[in-house]
C-alpha cells in the first residue's frame, strides 16, 4: 500500500509538472546530435570566416560582426526543436565544447564561455515569450539575442578599450548576423527537418507534418 501510494504521488507530480520542464532521453538524444553537429558546423566556419573578414574589416571597422551568425544557429536550432528549458543553453554550449576540444583557435574556455553566453540570450527570448510561441519572429529575436549576448561578450574579451562608433557598429552587424543567419536559416532549416518526419516524435514535427 505504501509503494502504491508513493507511486501515484509520483506520477501525480510528473503530470502536474509543466512539459517544458520534463527532458526525455529522446530529447536528450536529439539535443546532443544537434550540439554535435553544430560543434562540427563551427569547426569549418572558424578557418571559413577568415576570407570574408580580411575583406571587410577594412571597409568599416565593426562590420565583420555580419559574419557572427553560423556560430549562433546551434542555440535557435536547439530551442526551435526540443522546445523544452535549457534546450538552447544545452545545444549552443555543446557545439562550443567540440569546437573547444577541436582546437578553436580562441582558447577552450573562452570558446565554451562564449557558447554559453550566446546560448543564454537565445535562451531568454524562449522564456520571454514563455515556450509557447515558435513563430519566424521569435527565431529571428532568439537569434538576435544570442548575438547580443555574444558581441557584447565579445566587446569585453576582445575589443576592450573599441571607441564608440566600433562598438555601435559591430553591434548591430552582429545582431543583424544572428536574426538573419541563426534566427531565419535556423527557422528554415528546422522546418526542413520536420518536413522529412525525422522529427514527428516532437512538437516542431507534428506541428509542422500536419500542415502539409
Amino acid at each position: 500500500m505504501s509503494t502504491s501510494t508513493h507511486r501515484s504521488t509520483a506520477e501525480k507530480a510528473t503530470i502536474g509538472r509543466p512539459a517544458i520542464w520534463r527532458w526525455r532521453v529522446v530529447d536528450i538524444v536529439v539535443a546532443s546530435v544537434l550540439g554535435v553537429a553544430c560543434g562540427f558546423l563551427f569547426l569549418a566556419w572558424n578557418v571559413g570566416y577568415l576570407g570574408p573578414k580580411a575583406l571587410l574589416e577594412p571597409l568599416l571597422p565593426g562590420v565583420q560582426g555580419l559574419l557572427d551568425g553560423p556560430w549562433l544557429i546551434a542555440g535557435v536550432l536547439g530551442g526551435l526543436i526540443i522546445r523544452k528549458v535549457g534546450a538552447a543553453i544545452y545545444v549552443e554550449t555543446l557545439a562550443a565544447v567540440v569546437s573547444a576540444l577541436a582546437g578553436a583557435q580562441w582558447g577552450g574556455f573562452l570558446t565554451i564561455e562564449a557558447g554559453l553566453v550566446q546560448g543564454l540570450g537565445a535562451e531568454l527570448i524562449f522564456l520571454l515569450v514563455a515556450y509557447r510561441v515558435w513563430s519566424l519572429p521569435v527565431a529571428m529575436l532568439a537569434g538576435a539575442g544570442a548575438a547580443l549576448a555574444g558581441g557584447i561578450n565579445n566587446l569585453i574579451l576582445w575589443f576592450a578599450g573599441s571607441d564608440a562608433a566600433f562598438t555601435v557598429v559591430y553591434l548591430i552587424c552582429t545582431v543583424i548576423s544572428g536574426a538573419v543567419l541563426a534566427g531565419l536559416l535556423g527557422w528554415a532549416l528546422a522546418r526542413g527537418l520536420a518536413a522529412t518526419g525525422a522529427l514527428d516524435r516532437f512538437g516542431s514535427g507534428r506541428e509542422v507534418r500536419a500542415r502539409v
